[in-house]
């Protein structure tokens, strides 16, 4: 059933899935189990995930400490045809304030350097993500100027910075997708 759904998205270029939380928590308990340095100092590129929608970068910005990540970049395609329709913004966590800034119509990149509890009700969470991004200091939100195309001059350049990457690419571009990865040097 599943791999049917697939594979009629694919001959429908109907390219937007998010993957569940729960399955993203599972798969990257497998890789800590294996090596529980994996993450550690190292850049981690979802450039196929739009971080107001997607599960990996809610994963990767919550256990930032926790993984020892030096930095996530997260990068949306315009437009998103599920934009707003799946996850609310930055995730479920209903006690987010709505966040004004976010142009619907952009492709956006957010570029975490650091996590903290920046309105000091003693926990990191989403909240603090959400405010550090409204203040834009030491992690950054802006648009995309080429519409966020994993294809395009600025995500390979992103790409370029990464040691990692992590997302669910357009399945009607998946060869072309895997190729890039292999012509930047990233290891599948």
């Amino acid at each position: 059933m599943a791999n049917q759904n697939l594979s009629s998205a694919k001959r429908a270029k109907n390219d937007e899935f998010y993957t569940q939380f729960i399955d993203i928590e599972r798969e990257m308990q497998a890789y800590l189990d294996y090596d529980p340095k994996t993450f550690k100092g190292k850049v981690v590129y979802c450039n196929c995930d739009d971080p107001y929608e997607s599960n990996f970068f809610r994963f990767f910005v919550l256990n930032f400490k926790k993984l020892g990540l030096k930095r996530l970049i997260t990068t949306s395609y315009k437009p998103s045809t599920l934009a707003n329709t799946q996850l609310a913004l930055l995730g479920d966590d209903s006690t987010l304030p709505p966040f004004k800034g976010r142009p619907k119509v952009n492709a956006n990149k957010f570029i975490i350097n650091k996590v903290h509890d920046i309105n000091g009700d003693g926990e990191f969470n989403l909240k603090d993500v959400a405010e550090e991004l409204k203040a834009n200091k030491v992690n950054k939100w802006a648009p995309l100027e080429e519409g966020g195309d994993f294809r395009s001059e600025e995500c390979i350049e992103l790409l370029q910075q990464a040691d990692i990457v992590v997302t669910n690419p357009p399945f009607s571009l998946f060869r072309e997708y895997v190729k890039q990865l292999i012509d930047h040097g990233k290891n599948l």
